[in-house]
């Protein structure tokens, strides 16, 4: 492969994307808009749950209860009510998502010793809020049983006291405060720069072939090699200043610091990129107009990389056939990879394994691409 001629389908290449305006926001501002509106929509944390509370008693004691649950950045008091219909309304209109319902023995049933029974009704269209929500309330009801105990044996003990028998203190690692922008940025990052690089190509090349221009390029004394790389080349750039901007983007806009190593980082994002773009190529040899390659290149890059690599996700909680699918999907390799040197600061002596087989699928897809694109020339 000569240089001169490398660079001179690159020029080419970069030209035509300063004069495209559609290539060139494709190319750098679609994935900023998509990372800040996947950022800041898509999150998997659960807060402000609206409610209401229907207090029976009315005591002392069932509105510290209460309390527990306005004073908790998890809950929202909408209203109190004084009927089923009251809360039947509420939730059918969706001002509320829950409601807790407080017997009429509340206090008197906590001070002789005895279980009360308190009922939490929600709104199961959305299970995977209900369920979080449900555990929210349970962890402020045993928190607050918690506190009664030990004040009545505080009581019956004098100036003894007591402690709790067991203090469980929870911390989570890597992510202190659970908060799912954490995980879903680093992801949210291999999901863009596969659907984006792929895409980009695969219509970059179909439409050299819709104009006939490729038809020219073949008559110069290139090589296929020449012609690939040249195409590929500004992509790269473009596509790794992308990933700087996203990380930027990451630090400042979404709080989500690098642990790890920025040069593995960029040098495993690199690897990915030439395979996706190498992927774009392929999909341009398959489709020869830009309908049928955007078509193409959205099923076979956005919806694996997004459903099936552990973005969103957990592999191991899916069904073992779909498992076995996600070794297939390189996204899964540079999600692992990306979660791993942000959250966890780790290397290469943790992860080898992933950035073997992200390295295994940039030389496969490079591979294709070369052969064939030369196949397509013959």
């Amino acid at each position: 492969m000569k240089l001169n001629r490398f660079w001179a389908i690159s020029r080419k290449e970069f030209l035509h994307i300063i004069r495209d305006p559609r290539s060139l926001g494709m190319a750098i501002a679609i994935p900023m808009i998509l990372l800040v509106l996947f950022g800041y929509a898509l999150t998997l944390d659960v807060d402000s749950v609206p409610i209401v509370v229907w207090d029976q008693n009315e005591s002392e004691m069932s509105r510290e209860f209460i309390s527990r649950f306005t004073g908790s950045r998890y809950f929202s008091l909408k209203a109190q009510v004084s009927n089923y219909r009251d809360i039947e309304r509420a939730i059918d209109s969706g001002k509320a998502f829950a409601a807790l319902i407080i017997p009429t023995d509340f206090d008197r049933r906590i001070n002789s010793g005895r279980r009360v029974s308190t009922q939490l009704i929600v709104d199961g269209s959305d299970s995977n809020t209900a369920t979080i929500t449900i555990g929210y309330v349970d962890t402020v009801a045993f928190n607050y049983s918690s506190d009664l105990v030990i004040r009545q044996i505080e009581r019956i003990g004098g100036s003894h006291g007591i402690s709790n028998p067991v203090d469980l203190r929870p911390r989570a690692w890597f992510n202190a405060d659970l908060e799912s922008k954490n995980s879903i940025v680093p992801g949210l990052i291999a999901v863009i720069m596969m659907v984006i690089a792929a895409l980009l190509t695969s219509l970059t090349v179909a439409r050299e072939w819709e104009r006939g221009t490729m038809e020219q390029l073949i008559s110069t004394p290139v090589s296929g090699s020449e012609l690939i790389f040249g195409k590929l080349f500004p992509y790269f750039a473009i596509g790794m200043f992308d990933v700087l901007i996203a990380v930027l983007m990451g630090e400042f806009l979404f709080q989500v610091p690098l642990r790890g190593s920025a040069g593995l980082l960029f040098a495993m994002a690199a690897i990915f990129l030439t395979g996706a773009l190498s992927l774009g190529i392929v999909i341009s040899i398959l489709a020869r107009t830009q309908l049928l390659a955007s078509q193409l290149a959205m099923v076979v890059t956005f919806l694996p990389s997004f459903l099936l690599s552990g973005f969103v996700y957990a592999i191991d909680n899916m069904p073992q056939a779909i498992q076995v699918m996600t070794y297939f999907i390189p996204a899964t390799y540079f999600v692992t990879l990306l979660k791993g040197i942000y959250l966890k600061g780790v290397g290469l002596e943790v992860l080898i394994l992933e950035a073997v087989l992200l390295t295994l699928f940039g030389i496969v897809m490079v591979i294709l691409a070369n052969v064939g694109f030369n196949k397509k020339l013959e």
